[in-house]
């Protein structure tokens, strides 16, 4: 049997326990200060990490993070996830991250999301046949190719995205866009629209990408506004990645 390991989205995890181990103190009155102790996010972490371990019987894990100082998405379209930057995170969260690159060897790669490090690792050479599952709430990681669990929905499930299939979420995405991420999409082109556009007989008969390109042109906008937008859906697999220069390789249609 084939060795299990687990891509985890350690993103979410610390979040979770660095937010759930914040405490409001009143020192004296009029005068707050939020405090947090900082085993006790180690603690909350670690229950969450063992949660996952035994209910998808793992026999390795991979904590995956994002880098905190850039997103090379920026450079791709300025006004990516730019409604984040006004939200306040936990206190301990940027430093509890760096701790677990450290100190637990967490996967990072410079300019990359915890999404890009999960895909690239997913789809890397795999001599040994190892089973690699990508454990995420995040429903774009469904444009991986591979193994994934929505982990954190009531409803997760072990499921196996072939790669056409990915291929297809893809690009449903680039037509949908993505808000909380701050890319829009193709104007007026919602979840049933994008299906239709993707399962339409233009797609059939020119092709995937040559249909999503018509929907833009409908809607005013031109081919280049549509690959800035697929480049931004796009999570990183390990063929769209340089190892050697440590830069992503930018999705272009083929």
């Amino acid at each position: 049997m084939s060795k299990r390991v687990l891509l985890i989205d350690a993103d979410v995890l610390a979040y979770n326990a660095a937010f759930a181990c914040e405490k409001a103190t009143e020192w004296e009155p009029g005068y707050w200060t939020w405090n947090v102790i900082w085993d006790e996010v180690v603690e909350e972490f670690d229950n969450q990490l063992a949660q996952i371990m035994v209910k998808l019987k793992g026999d390795e894990i991979k904590l995956c993070l994002t880098d905190s100082e850039g997103n090379f998405r920026f450079g791709v379209l300025p006004t990516y996830k730019g409604q984040r930057t006004t939200v306040r995170k936990p206190i301990v969260l940027k430093a509890f991250k760096q701790w677990l690159i450290d100190e637990r060897q967490a996967y990072f790669k410079p300019g990359l999301e915890g999404d890009d490090c999960m895909g690239i690792l997913a789809t890397r050479s795999n001599p040994t046949n190892e089973q690699r599952i990508i454990v995420s709430i995040d429903k774009d990681m469904k444009t991986i190719p591979g193994w994934f669990i929505r982990w954190g929905t009531e409803d997760a499930e072990l499921t196996f995205i072939r790669e056409d299939e990915a291929d297809y979420w893809h690009l449903y995405q680039t037509l949908t866009g993505d808000t909380t991420d701050g890319y829009k999409g193709c104007p007026k082109v919602g979840p049933k629209g994008a299906e239709a556009i993707l399962s339409g007989a233009d797609a059939a008969e020119h092709g995937a990408w040559a249909a999503v390109v018509k929907a833009y042109e409908k809607a005013g906008l031109n081919e280049a506004e549509a690959i800035t937008q697929a480049r931004c859906a796009r999570i990183l697999r390990a063929t769209d990645y340089d190892f050697k220069k440590k830069e992503p390789i930018l999705w272009t249609p083929q």
